[in-house]
């Protein structure tokens, strides 16, 4: 059974920093890549980072560069997203999902449960 199970959300004040967690199962880990994605409430899911498992590469949108690392961790089949100096726009349910890579949903097969995120200003 395919299973992406997501933690480390919580309430967080405005420049403080939070790591998720997206521990994967069921599924050939090195073969995929993995995304995060997000969430507003009333708002559309948006791909924020992914990582190609194959070469460790890393990919962010604009809006996280610099504040936001993600990483993965082969022998424990899990990826992580460091979120620093995080704002209020941040908050949202943070999703990670399994796939070929990219920033669009339709790409992605598998998904965790989501996480939820709120910054306080």
């Amino acid at each position: 059974e395919v299973q992406l199970v997501e933690s480390g959300g919580g309430l967080v004040q405005a420049g403080g920093s939070l790591r998720l967690s997206c521990a994967a199962s069921g599924f050939p880990f090195d073969d995929y890549a993995i995304g995060w994605f997000r969430q507003a409430s009333g708002k559309e899911r948006k791909g924020i980072s992914c990582i190609i498992n194959s070469d460790d590469s890393a990919h962010y949108v604009d809006s996280v560069k610099g504040r936001f690392t993600i990483s993965s961790d082969h022998a424990k089949s899990t990826v992580y997203l460091q979120m620093n100096n995080l704002k209020p726009e941040d908050t949202a349910v943070y999703y990670c999902a399994a796939g070929t890579g990219g920033f669009t949903p339709p790409a992605y097969d598998y998904w965790g449960q989501g996480t939820q995120v709120t910054v306080s200003s």
